[in-house]
């Protein structure tokens, strides 16, 4: 608990270059995944047909896979989720398969290959709505970075809001990277997550900077430097209780959430991560980089008044 009642004093802006260096290059490496690997998207986006099926034994998802593709399936991909008995197929999106006739025959197909198979659940997406919901997905992202951007430039200051802008950015591109990377299934509640980590790292950032610009008028003669060093230290026991706290909930989701929730607590957990580090280090230090000093937080009838003898 001592660590919690005194301000620790690490020198957070020495190692500025070092992170800018290290962020950089995650954040390249995000996108060059990003372009070569696309992003593995889900039902929600791509349309199509999943059905989850249990099996009284252990599932052989090459046999199972083997046996979808002589029913005419080609395109299906089985995934394991749960227990060794469950298993997901995800079918391509088919206009034969938007009827309820459709649905039925396609069902039927895969009983007669599968007849150990019993269908626990079955949902279906069509590609028109597929489009329009991803399109809807990018456009709630990038609404919500230039709002973002407008409020904290309204309430801080210019340097501030693309401080904080391009945390913003760098916290959703290295999340998309890494399910770029490991081919990890992103779906609508994926995106959700990604903009609730939006949210929760901009929470933060607006914590260290009203404590910035408080020192800024408290700490006359100290550098800019100095003063962001000290605001991060002040509010670091504040950032640590609520990471770790909102860490050991998303992590229960994890684990036991199911599959289905997977998707989320993995990107709350990667984002939990990025935008704790982001909040300190790439908000604060580029806010030093374009030249932030005293001057740019307090009024100038202010400063007049304050430099009379």
């Amino acid at each position: 608990m001592e660590f919690f009642k005194h301000n620790t004093q690490i020198n957070f802006m020495g190692q500025r270059k070092l992170a800018a260096v290290l962020s950089l290059i995650l954040f390249v490496l995000s996108l060059v995944s990003l372009v070569v690997n696309g992003l593995t998207l889900g039902l929600d986006f791509t349309g199509g047909t999943q059905i989850q099926l249990n099996f009284p034994q252990a599932a052989n998802l090459n046999q199972i896979r083997d046996n979808l593709q002589k029913a005419g399936f080609a395109d299906a991909v089985v995934t394991s989720y749960g227990t060794s008995r469950d298993v997901l197929v995800t079918l391509v999106p088919k206009k034969s398969v938007e009827t309820t006739e459709g649905k039925d025959e396609m069902m039927r197909q895969i009983l007669t290959v599968l007849p150990d198979a019993k269908v626990q659940q079955v949902d279906s997406v069509g590609s028109q709505v597929g489009q329009e919901l991803a399109t809807k997905g990018a456009l709630a992202v990038v609404v919500a970075l230039l709002g973002t951007m407008i409020y904290i430039a309204l309430r801080f200051e210019w340097r501030f809001a693309v401080g904080s802008t391009f945390a913003l950015i760098h916290d959703p591109v290295l999340i998309l990277g890494i399910f770029s990377f490991f081919h990890l299934e992103f779906n609508l509640i994926a995106l959700a997550a990604l903009l609730t980590v939006i949210g929760y790292s901009l929470n933060d950032t607006i914590v260290i900077f009203d404590r910035i610009r408080e020192n800024f008028r408290k700490l006359r003669k100290a550098e800019p430097i100095d003063v962001v060093n000290q605001s991060i230290n002040q509010t670091l026991s504040r950032t640590i209780m609520t990471s770790a706290l909102t860490l050991m909930v998303v992590l229960a989701l994890f684990f036991l959430g199911g599959s289905m929730l997977h998707g989320f607590a993995l990107a709350m957990i990667i984002g939990i991560v990025v935008g704790t580090y982001s909040s300190i280090y790439v908000a604060g230090s580029l806010s030093l980089a374009l030249g932030l000093t005293r001057q740019h937080l307090l009024p100038v009838a202010k400063e007049v008044l304050d430099d009379r003898p």
